[in-house]
């Protein structure tokens, strides 16, 4: 049902648009324990026919901003060739030439599992200009025990395959590492493992409830204590050795410090700063990881499909209105009740939906482990002073 406004949705409020997440396939070549994706051993390929409609959508709403980029993801997008990325770049210059949109700052970006990485996708990355992160989750027996084919083989010695054809073909990537109970018993390890392998933009992604993954092994105060053990220890390590791994936690809270700066609300809650993109051409806005999820509370999280609905059009619906009525009102609770809201603006609604089956939610277990934990390590390290710096000749780390 679409409502009629007599004065129009407040724009001010939305966008701009700063990340597009398409699925360029939803079939991936693993099945990780912790994923999130059902139906992910089934492969729906996006339309390249659909694409330009897709630029046209965000290039005619008044939700475009002088900064794009378009991520492929949700699935393994290197299960397909090389040349649909070759047509879908040609694709997206041709339709900024058309809207005469080429001052846009447009990136390309793919996160993939790494591990069908090889010279030929490396030479696609660099003619596509496309930004490379990997997913991968330290040494072999803790990524292994995760990260597996569908014939229960771990897949870390073709994902470091493809990390050495990065490196040889000396192409910048970042890596994002999920973080079980598992890992963090073994905290020099991981942090180890990113410092010899070359591997220096980490992000953690602490095991979530989420999805058709319905229970963490990272819940639970005990569990938190270790995680704020771990952290320090990755920071004192790094820190020892000149800071050769930069950690996304870190590094965010550490920008925002710097700057005096304190967030209101982030890009996952507030409309169209994000737009998600699934095979078929559905779209929604918010989390990407509420793209194509129906629920008992909500319907689908999905707004429209790119065929029949412009974005504007989209926030005209019932549909929108409750879940922007039910996102805002969890980003008012968690600003009168969390001492740390201006380090993450909100929290994330998805963690909030499968945590607590509601938007409204304020606090939760993801928020505990990517937000106050990492500050509160920052905040302490900050308060025990400058580091200590190694004597003349003595090694800088471990």
């Amino acid at each position: 049902m679409i409502r009629a406004f007599s004065s129009g949705p407040d724009l001010s409020r939305f966008g701009p648009i700063g990340l597009v997440v398409v699925q360029s396939t939803s079939l991936c070549n693993l099945d990780c324990s912790y994923c999130y994706l059902p139906d992910r051993q089934k492969k729906r390929d996006f339309d390249l026919s659909l694409l330009p409609l897709l630029m046209q959508r965000i290039l005619e709403s008044p939700y475009c901003g002088p900064e794009l980029a378009l991520v492929w993801h949700a699935g393994e997008p290197l299960t397909l060739p090389c040349s649909w990325y070759d047509q879908a770049t040609a694709i997206i210059q041709r339709s900024l030439l058309e809207w005469q949109a080429e001052e846009i700052e447009f990136t390309q970006h793919v996160q993939t599992n790494a591990t069908l990485i090889n010279d030929g996708w490396c030479e696609c990355f660099r003619r596509n200009r496309i930004v490379v992160g990997i997913s991968v989750d330290g040494p072999e027996d803790i990524h292994d025990a995760n990260r597996r084919f569908r014939n229960g083989l771990g897949s870390h010695a073709l994902a470091m395959k493809g990390i050495e054809a990065l490196h040889r073909h000396d192409l910048p990537f970042h890596c994002i590492s999920v973080i079980t109970a598992a890992a963090m018993e073994q905290p020099e390890r991981i942090y180890r493992f990113f410092r010899d392998n070359g591997i220096s933009a980490v992000g953690f992604n602490v095991e979530e409830q989420e999805g058709i993954h319905t229970s963490s092994s990272m819940q639970g105060q005990e569990r938190e204590e270790q995680y704020r053990h771990f952290l320090r220890t990755f920071w004192d390590l790094s820190e020892q050795d000149g800071f050769p791994v930069i950690l996304r936690e870190f590094d965010q809270v550490i920008g925002l410090i710097q700057d005096q700066r304190r967030m209101q609300q982030n890009e996952l809650n507030r409309p169209f700063s994000i737009l998600s993109v699934d095979a078929l051409g559905n779209f929604s806005t918010f989390d990407p990881e509420l793209l194509s999820v129906a629920s008992d509370t909500y319907g689908s999280f999905n707004l429209g499909n790119l065929r029949e609905m412009s974005l504007v059009e989209s926030t005209t619906t019932d549909r929108f209105h409750r879940l922007w009525g039910d996102m805002t009102a969890g980003v008012a609770n968690c600003h009168q009740s969390c001492e740390t809201f201006g380090f993450c603006g909100g929290g994330n609604g998805s963690n909030k939906f499968w945590e607590h089956g509601s938007l409204r939610a304020s606090e939760t277990h993801a928020c505990r482990f990517g937000t106050k934990i990492p500050v509160q390590v920052l905040l302490e390290r900050f308060e025990a002073g400058p580091p200590l710096q190694p004597s003349p000749g003595e090694p800088s780390g471990a």
